[in-house]
């Protein structure tokens, strides 16, 4: 039985692999002084492979378990600790999956405030259906909370996340993008390496978007 408990301590490591790739990616991504780039960022975290490999381990370990039942039905109570072990060997597994895929939702999250409403095609490439229905769900349901804000006016949570230092900023067009109107109806176009002075919370979508750039004196 001793020979069997420590093969099953072998288990686990699937499980192991996920929440060790989150902790790096953590520590990569919140990193003092590190930029986040989410688009670089979310292209290599989603590990399909990994989940499979976990949930057949489970699905092994239960029909292992489920033969060991009735065995020690039957009167072979030297299985019992093992059966108790494989099952502390499945809820550790479960657990790691949830804390995975948490840990995606979160950051998820975090793209609709970097972001906005529309994603990078290199982001929703890696995302699976579930998570793309789920971030739908929520820029609706944050559009819908920000629209009730201010008296009903709606108030936009998304803009000047840090505080901003001045209201108009100087920035360089990345790529051609079209005309792009400011508050006072003055419409400009911008045209790649054009660089314009603009209102700050006009500018910050599309600099997160890669579309401008702030221009730092």
């Amino acid at each position: 039985m001793l020979k069997g408990i420590i093969s099953y301590c072998a288990r686990g490591g699937n499980g192991k692999s996920l929440l060790y790739s989150t902790k790096e990616n953590h520590r990569a991504l919140w990193a003092p002084g590190v930029e986040i780039d989410w688009t670089a960022h979310f292209t290599f975290i989603l590990l399909e492979d990994g989940i499979r490999l976990v949930l057949e381990e489970m699905k092994a370990l239960y029909e292992q378990n489920q033969s060991d039942v009735n065995e020690a039905k039957s009167g072979r109570g030297e299985l019992i600790p093992t059966i108790k072990f494989r099952h502390c060997s499945l809820l550790r597994n479960r657990r790691c999956i949830l804390a995975y895929l948490y840990d995606r939702l979160l950051r998820i999250r975090a793209l609709r405030w970097e972001y906005g409403s529309v994603l990078p095609n290199a982001v929703r490439f890696h995302m699976s259906a579930e998570e793309m229905e789920w971030f739908n769900q929520y820029k609706k349901s944050l559009a819908t909370y920000m629209r009730s804000l201010g008296g009903g006016d709606g108030l936009d949570l998304t803009q000047d996340i840090k505080p901003p230092k001045s209201l108009y900023i100087e920035v360089r067009c990345l790529k051609d993008y079209g005309e792009f109107e400011i508050d006072d109806g003055t419409t400009i176009l911008l045209k790649k390496n054009s660089q314009h002075f603009l209102p700050r919370w006009k500018c910050e979508q599309l600099i997160r978007q890669g579309i401008l750039e702030h221009i730092l004196s």
